[in-house]
């Protein structure tokens, strides 16, 4: 081959090999200088993950510092499936130790990921026994574990947190914001091989959430909830709530139910005993609202409470309607009609007051709309406009049918007459605090506005005083050293058809004592009692049981001689 044809393609071949390396060149300079931020994205998705990690959630106190919620150090165990060596006995060890089915633990191992979520937030038992066996693709990341010391108690008014730490049902859910702690993120690193874990634990969040101090006592709510459970088992009622709250100030000390739950282990429970009742669920009151009635009467058309109405005797027709008493009463005072809890007297102070301005004092007293207590889910009731009310609805709203009010606005109604007529906002929360104890914010007593009269709340009690004295549909509600002012309430509920049953029936009496100067006002509502439906007999002793033991607890003076109001039997008219 001659010469110039071997030099010429030594040239061509050199400048194959030159114009190679120059795309290489170019290629590199594109990446590194042009494209450096999306490879550095790149890598970082394929070797490198994160998870968001909650730093410790707030502690809830009870008013005496008494914790009712708080959050633990606890681990939670992963597993990177490329580092298993011994796929079979780390299954079995896993299964065996964490409680888990076998099959969902090796579904887990065979996915192709480099981190799996095995159990979060294990038991000291079941951290301690994992990390003996040292097992290589294990790894333990630390976490915070919401933990109830006193399982049951005010479950429902704390509610609870779900498995990522955030608040479901109650408080922890409506103060979420204020109780988690600061966020961060952990970093796990795997190879190309997708061999290789490391968590950088070092980064977890380190910032704890806000403290909450509530207003509830667990003392009182101990009272209260036992007192429920009682009365709920004597009467194989379906369920029961009570609210204890302080007149002046509309702090609630305490907020049950029955049947409770406990938080700790809140999916071995019924979703229905998740829920706050007292604040969500509207009911017909009945003949408790007989006494806001006497108050529109008193206040808005000039009756007094010496004022005499004729009650049919016991039968009262209204177009096509029937009203009955239990009772066969004739003229009874409007104090008598509250007294003996005559339906007939009530409808016709329904009807002497009239729908507008019985309406309007409804309204007033905070019946129809919400409170605004610092709980979630809370139902307005229902009451329909005045002008849409029919003559028959006049009379059944004057004694509390046909309207639905939830137990914390009847609670801070009943309140307001014994605050001088003055409505106060119900509240919860006492204080917020970091977590160096100091006062981030406080809440204290706010006035909602004057419902009522001093003087006309003042004559109420009066009233209200009457139904605990002998012949009175609350006498079972008296105790010996304080004067009690009080209402039963003996509702039948609708049923599936939208008629009034006659076997389901919810039982009430809310009240306030001492009368002169009230201290505390509880309201006690039990759902379907057997055997016994009327308030007098199921749930006025309730009341009774729990204030005993709370103004004892609180070290509330006695009253004077009040040897008229001591405890008789003798009762007789509706509830």
């Amino acid at each position: 081959m001659p010469a110039k044809y071997i030099k010429l393609r030594i040239v061509i071949v050199g400048l194959l090999f030159f114009m190679a390396l120059a795309a290489i060149a170019a290629r590199a300079v594109h990446l590194q200088v042009f494209q450096s931020q999306w490879l550095s994205r790149e890598a970082l998705e394929r070797y490198e993950k994160s998870m968001l990690i909650s730093g410790k959630r707030g502690t809830i106190y009870d008013r005496n510092q008494r914790r009712l919620a708080a959050s633990i150090d606890v681990a939670s165990v992963a597993a990177n499936p490329a580092k298993i060596t011994d796929i079979d006995r780390t299954v079995q060890k896993l299964s065996e130790i964490l409680k888990l089915r076998a099959r969902i633990v090796q579904r887990k191992l065979s996915l192709d990921k480099s981190f799996i979520w095995i159990k979060r937030k294990t038991t000291d038992n079941e951290t301690s026994a994992l990390k003996a066996l040292k097992l290589p693709g294990i790894e333990f990341v630390p976490e915070f574990n919401r933990f109830y010391p006193s399982t049951t108690l005010a479950a429902q008014a704390l509610g609870f947190t779900g498995i990522d730490g955030k608040g479901l049902e109650g408080i922890e859910f409506y103060y979420n914001r204020q109780l988690k702690g600061g966020e961060s993120r952990i970093k796990i690193y795997k190879d190309a091989h997708g061999k290789g874990f490391r968590a950088d634990t070092r980064q977890l969040a380190s910032k704890s959430g806000h403290n909450l101090t509530l207003t509830i006592d667990s003392y009182i709510q101990n009272i209260t909830e036992n007192a429920l459970a009682d009365a709920v088992n004597r009467f194989s009622a379906a369920s029961a709530m009570a609210i204890v709250s302080q007149p002046r100030t509309g702090a609630i000390l305490a907020i049950a139910h029955y049947p409770s739950f406990n938080p700790n282990a809140y999916l071995e429970s019924d979703r229905f005993t998740w829920r706050n009742r007292a604040i969500t669920d509207p009911f017909e009151p009945g003949s408790t609202m007989k006494i806001f009635s006497a108050a529109a009467a008193l206040e808005s058309a000039n009756i007094g409470r010496n004022d005499i109405f004729f009650c049919e005797n016991g039968e009262y027709k209204i177009g096509k309607n029937v009203v009955h008493d239990i009772g066969k009463h004739g003229w009874l005072s409007l104090q008598q009609i509250i007294k003996f809890s005559s339906n007939i007297g009530a409808v016709k102070i329904g009807e002497k007051v009239g729908s507008r301005n019985l309406y309007q004092t409804f309204r007033n007293f905070g019946f129809g709309a919400r409170t605004g207590i610092d709980c979630p889910g809370e139902t307005g009731g229902r009451l329909s406009h005045y002008s849409a009310w029919s003559e028959i609805d006049v009379g059944a709203i004057s004694f509390g049918h046909g309207i639905a009010v939830s137990a914390i606005q009847l609670i801070s109604a009943v309140s307001a007459i014994a605050n001088d007529g003055v409505l106060m906002q119900p509240y919860i929360v006492r204080e917020i605090s970091d977590q160096h104890n100091q006062t981030v914010r406080q809440f204290g007593p706010q006035p909602v506005r004057q419902v009522i009269s001093s003087r006309t709340a003042g004559i109420v009690k009066g009233i209200m005083k009457t139904v605990t004295t002998p012949g009175g549909t609350g006498v079972n509600a008296a105790l010996d050293r304080y004067a009690v002012c009080g209402k039963t309430g003996t509702a039948r509920k609708l049923d599936e058809t939208g008629k009034y049953s006659d076997s389901k029936h919810v039982a009430s009496f809310v009240g306030f004592t001492p009368a002169e100067s009230p201290e505390i006002a509880i309201l006690v509502v039990i759902d379907e009692p057997k055997d016994d439906v009327y308030a007098g007999v199921v749930a006025a002793p309730v009341f009774k049981k729990i204030a005993e033991q709370t103004l004892n607890y609180l070290n509330v003076p006695p009253e004077g001689d009040i040897n008229s109001l001591r405890v008789s039997r003798d009762w007789g008219a509706n509830g």
